[in-house]
Parts: C-alpha cells; sequence; structure tokens
C-alpha cells in the first residue's frame, strides 16, 4: 500500500461477495478460506509524497482474517 489512511473509513458497503469476486481463488491462497467481500468506501489518505486527499478506496475483508488489499479507485475532491 503506497499510501496512509487518515481517519476512519465512511460509506463502507458490500458489491461483490463469494463467486462474485473474480480473485477469490488468489485471495484464498494467499490469505486463507473464509466469507470473502469486495467493498468500498471513502477516506482520507495520505500519499508519500505527504499530500493529503480524499479518495474512494476499495478492498477485500472476510470474517476471521479482516482487511487486506486497500487500493485507490478514484479521487473525490477537486484538488489537483
Amino acid at each position: 500500500m503506497s499510501f496512509e489512511i487518515v481517519g476512519e473509513v465512511s460509506s463502507a458497503e458490500t458489491f461483490a461477495r463469494g463467486s462474485g469476486i473474480r480473485e477469490l481463488p488468489r485471495l484464498r491462497k494467499i490469505h486463507g478460506d473464509g466469507n470473502w467481500r469486495k467493498r468500498k468506501g471513502f477516506a482520507k489518505v495520505r500519499l508519500p509524497d505527504g499530500t493529503l486527499r480524499e479518495a474512494e478506496l476499495h478492498w477485500y475483508e472476510a470474517a476471521g482474517i479482516g482487511k487486506r488489499e486497500f487500493k485507490i479507485k478514484r479521487y473525490t475532491d477537486n484538488s489537483p
């Protein structure tokens, strides 16, 4: 993860679960079996250059395993 999440993730929602996740075999191989869900939400992130931006994040999550593989999908503020 080349960014740091500052504060809490808001408006989190699940948009894929189980066989609806294309990466399911890879997730199970790397992180273990679980009830995997692909989720999205919004948070403030600190980029490697120190800039703070509001971004939409996507990640995978499973009970007993936790949140894994965060990625920034888009920035939601008007800054460059």
